[in-house]
């Protein structure tokens, strides 16, 4: 005050500006802390609890990635999180499979937090998977080789059907009835194996072609081989050859 009294004696006007001046600063100061404490406590509140139709939105983006390339129709159910369930907020909620789940029927998938907070609760979901698969559309023998006419398409859930069903007739065709069945019987993979498209003893020909160039050679196949397997093959000169086996009895040879 006395700074101020010796300005007011000399100039009055010096004085208003200097608490005018004065009184700006001590409320921008004020408006600066009270910001400042209101930012702290939001970032910093222990009683922020997370979201949880946030956490089940997470679930379902992360079972629809997964089960990316299935086949048909594919749609996620995922069950009620208890809205009992008190979650410290978790700004990155991270979603897995824990060991023995997979994205197929009825299943559990894993939500945790690791900071600022660390939890971990588990949520039931459902995965249906509505596509063709493939039945007998005839009764089967033992032995027989599956052509297009003993297969026909039915539709449903294949989760709730047998593991190793197939989808497409070119998994089915061609290979051979393991064991007898009767017409509607669902096809899974063990019980049609594969038929080798080359037999050992048999006679097999040689086909090697390249850029203008095609020969042809006949052999005897060393051992039986399937579709796209190794297979040596023992020409006429006695040499030792080996390709690619082809249906039809013709093995591929590189040049």
């Amino acid at each position: 005050m006395n700074y101020i009294n010796q300005h007011l004696r000399l100039n009055p006007m010096r004085v208003v500006s200097i608490l005018v001046g004065m009184a700006i600063t001590t409320f921008c100061n004020a408006e600066l802390v009270s910001a400042t404490s209101s930012a702290t406590i939001v970032a910093t509140n222990p009683s922020a609890k997370q979201n949880l139709a946030t956490v089940k939105v997470k679930i379902t983006e992360f079972l629809e990635t997964q089960t990316i390339g299935y086949p048909g129709k594919v749609s996620v159910h995922v069950g009620a999180i208890d809205p009992n369930l008190k979650l410290a907020q978790c700004p990155d909620v991270q979603v897995f499979l824990p060991t023995g789940s997979r994205a197929w029927g009825k299943t559990s998938v894993g939500v945790r937090c690791n900071d600022p907070n660390i939890w971990t609760i588990y949520v039931q979901a459902t995965i249906n998977v509505v596509a063709q698969y493939l039945v007998a559309a005839t009764p089967l023998a033992q032995g027989q080789i599956v052509t297009n006419e003993d297969l026909l398409f039915e539709s449903g859930d294949l989760t709730q059907l047998p593991a190793g069903v197939f989808t497409d007739q070119a998994q089915a065709i061609g290979r051979s009835v393991n064991i007898s069945m009767k017409a509607g019987t669902v096809l899974r993979q063990e019980m049609l194996k594969i038929s080798p498209v080359v037999q050992q003893g048999q006679t097999v020909k040689l086909i090697s072609s390249g850029t203008g160039f095609s020969v042809t050679a006949e052999g005897q196949a060393m051992s039986k081989a399937n579709e796209g397997q190794v297979v040596q093959v023992k020409v006429a000169s006695g040499q030792i050859v080996t390709g690619i086996a082809r249906n039809g009895g013709q093995i591929e040879v590189g040049f």
